[in-house]
């Protein structure tokens, strides 16, 4: 369902019912590890999934950045130049 460098790749999905009593799959909520990281300061242009290639070797390691800020949504943590995120150290 997900590739295996995804952060839900190893996350359980279960069937739900919703209130509409329709049946849908669902991925559980998965706990953030504590992760080390050092500040990054947000530049023009940046994006995370380039940040991650450049520092990992692999774009698609972006949600390891994201979940080390415990971003719901990655993209917001470079939306605002000269802003601060922990980069994770690995």
């Amino acid at each position: 369902m997900f590739l295996d460098t995804s952060r839900y790749a190893k996350v359980l999905a279960e069937t739900v019912v919703t209130a509409d009593g329709r049946e849908v799959t669902a991925i559980r909520l998965r706990p953030l590890p504590p992760v080390k990281g050092v500040p990054r300061l947000v530049m023009q242009g940046d994006r995370l999934d380039v940040i991650a290639d450049r520092a990992y070797g692999d774009g698609t390691r972006a949600w390891h950045i994201a979940d080390a800020n415990t971003a719901l949504e990655a993209g917001d943590l470079v939306a605002e130049v000269l802003a601060v995120f922990d980069m994770p150290v690995t």
